[in-house]
């Protein structure tokens, strides 16, 4: 008996011990540094992985990890975790893998152990097939460590290739975010960021202002709207670290665990058969007037929710995720209110990358079709549109997803084979009777075909019959149907009816590329 209370009096001493680190552990740089990080308008590491999982769901990995440095003083000063926190949990009950990088220690600078616990994280991830969460909050490389650092920062890299088209990647930038720390981001698969507290760049306003003599700040430089409309870094631009939070709940609510599983299905209580009277009217008489592809995207999805990717960055694309009838479906449109829908480099480069998520994944793709063509003129000639736009031909040419196309207006020139036609393997092509599929728009066909009968005084009335004579032939779907490019031309507030059927019936396609180690993307 005696014995059996000794052993129980030091497993009690061990256990209060087991406590104690664990509270030490969990106050990262302490309680000065966190207020701090308070002060700022940004939660610390822990919390976010708080808000981000499910309740009571994370189990914390290497949360006794000490750095191995001794230079620069580094041996007087410790911190459990090295900086970050580690585990895995679950979203809407299906596990996903996080690391969560804490800015009260050391700045939330990367050194080798620190490294390691996400290698560790991302090599668990790999082998259970789910998905990566990182919550990013760095100053980048811990200069004492050096090339550790470095090293650290590359074997990350490593990772993030070998998991790209695995298991879904997705980057919330909710602090600093500089030098070798963006890549990690960038090859992930979706990025976001938080407005006024987030910034991402390879090099800061001070080494800018040595080097080419400009003036500019964090936010000017890197903050979360310029890569959210200017470069593209960014996928969406949240208003809050909370929203950013929610943001990625909701977008890991679209995609499967891995690239073996099928994305998850939604219970709806939305009619398959659902008519759009509003539809039939939408298109204006004028076709050169503009309207909003949204509206027609609202319209035809289930319960009407749209998840918008990329949304200030290319606006006369349209990407996102939305469900048909339970079913995850990314959506590529074009967008005549913005641009005419023309096709530019960054429209094309936006879209690419998403229709190759996609089809990585195993998400069906809706694509909405009213392209005049590609957006001419030397800046984006000198720029490589034809290299760019060659990426969209490529994605939806490579992609072996169920692919539902639905012609809504103009489909002119080389944007209509581009835009995921039925030469480029579409499964079901369909076409609203206000569909124009032609070579080039009535105005500039009739001045090329016509352009020696077009001189004289009657020059504008000639115009104007010849151009009617070209929309009677081409501006309907008829003749592209008869040819079966069209599979069938559909009443528009029929449009999401057609749409669930379609995928319905292509759910069990299989279609496979020939073997090789990669395709040549025009990068």
């Amino acid at each position: 008996m005696k014995k059996d209370r000794e052993f129980k009096m030091a497993m009690s001493d061990l256990v209060e011990k087991l406590f104690e680190m664990r509270h030490l552990a969990r106050q990262g740089g302490g309680a000065e540094r966190i207020e701090k990080q308070h002060a700022k308008g940004k939660l610390t590491a822990r919390e976010r992985v708080d808000l981000l999982l499910d309740n009571d769901s994370f189990e914390e990995f290497d949360m006794y990890v000490t750095h191995r440095s001794t230079d620069f003083g580094l041996d007087k000063e410790h911190y459990y975790g090295d900086g970050v926190v580690t585990g895995r949990g679950t979203i809407d009950g299906r596990p996903v893998f996080i690391f969560s990088q804490d800015f009260t220690v050391y700045g939330g600078s990367l050194s080798e152990t620190f490294a390691n616990k996400i290698n560790k994280i991302m090599d668990m991830a790999m082998k259970a097939g789910a998905p990566v969460i990182g919550l990013n909050d760095s100053g980048g490389a811990r200069i004492q460590e050096g090339v550790l650092s470095l090293a650290g920062y590359a074997e990350i890299f490593q990772r993030n290739v070998m998991a790209s088209g695995v298991i879904p990647q997705i980057s919330a930038i909710l602090g600093p975010c500089a030098g070798g720390a963006v890549y990690s981001p960038a090859l992930t698969d979706f990025v976001i960021m938080t407005k006024n507290t987030s910034y991402m760049f390879v090099t800061g306003p001070k080494v800018v202002k040595t080097v080419t003599n400009e003036v500019v700040t964090d936010e000017d430089l890197g903050g979360a709207m310029i890569h959210a409309s200017k470069s593209g870094v960014a996928h969406f631009a949240a208003e809050s670290e909370e929203n950013a939070l929610k943001l990625v709940r909701l977008l890991i609510g679209y995609l499967p665990q891995n690239n073996l599983e099928e994305p998850p299905i939604k219970p709806t209580k939305d009619p398959i058969e659902r008519m759009e009277d509003d539809l039939n009217e939408i298109i204006p008489d004028n076709a050169n007037q503009p309207y909003n592809m949204k509206d027609i995207i609202h319209s035809i999805v289930d319960e009407h929710e749209f998840l918008e990717v990329a949304r200030h960055y290319a606006m006369n694309m349209i990407t996102g995720f939305a469900r048909f009838n339970g079913r995850p479906v990314g959506i590529v449109a074009n967008q005549p209110n913005y641009l005419a829908g023309v096709l530019d480099i960054n429209a094309s480069r936006k879209a690419a990358r998403f229709v190759r998520f996609c089809d990585a994944f195993n998400i069906p793709i809706l694509t909405l079709v009213d392209v005049p063509g590609f957006l001419p003129g030397t800046a984006q000639e000198y720029g490589g549109i034809i290299a760019h736009g060659a990426k969209l031909l490529y994605a939806f040419a490579e992609a072996t997803v169920p692919k539902v196309t639905v012609i809504i207006r103009k489909a002119y020139g080389g944007a209509y084979d581009v835009m995921s036609s039925k030469h480029l393997r579409g499964d079901l092509n369909y076409a609203w009777p206000t569909a124009e599929i032609a070579v080039m728009g009535p105005k500039g066909a009739v001045e090329i075909l016509f352009r020696k009968e077009l001189k004289g005084e009657d020059r504008l009335e000639k115009s104007a019959v010849l151009e009617k004579e070209y929309r009677d032939k081409f501006a309907n779907p008829y003749v592209a149907a008869r040819y079966g490019y069209i599979d069938d031309v559909i009443e528009p507030r029929n449009t999401r009816f057609r749409v669930i059927r379609a995928l319905e019936a292509l759910s069990m396609k299989k279609e496979i590329n020939p073997m090789k180690k990669h395709g040549n993307i025009p990068l």
